[in-house]
């Protein structure tokens, strides 16, 4: 592709904040590099990607509201992680996450284990833990 070919169709999903380095032909017929805005099918794809990861954070919202798994299952979703992932962060064993995923143990867990996840997920206390968004 030409380097004025080089598509900006300035839709991405951080308000023109990030561009993509793209290679083109620039007038000598050598490679060069381009910064875009965007690209529309790139955009959508981003777009139906975020919506699904934004349904599957509501989805472990309502879960911890019905009392089925502990806030920490919502941050966890909120920070696409998994287990091993927050065990590695924290410093938690993968099989000590696996049982504060449910309410019960996760009530009864040290302040200091909770200071751990805290960290992990990047919140400013502990105290946030018990607070999931709307």
């Amino acid at each position: 592709m030409k380097k004025d070919q080089v598509p900006q169709d300035n839709e991405n999903l951080l308000d023109g904040k990030t561009r993509d380095v793209q290679y083109a032909i620039d007038k000598d017929g050598k490679y060069t590099t381009v910064l875009s805005l965007g690209w529309e099918p790139k955009n959508i794809v981003m777009k139906q990607a975020w919506n699904e990861i934004n349904s599957h954070v509501e989805d472990a919202r309502e879960e911890v509201i019905a009392g089925k798994k502990s806030p920490l299952f919502y941050f966890m979703k909120k920070n696409m992680m998994g287990v091993k992932l927050l065990s590695e962060y924290s410093g938690i064993s993968r099989w000590k996450v696996r049982k504060h995923l449910k309410p019960k143990h996760f009530n009864n867990a040290k302040i200091s284990i909770l200071d751990k996840y805290a960290k992990a997920l990047n919140l400013s206390s502990t105290d946030d833990l018990f607070r999931i968004g709307k």
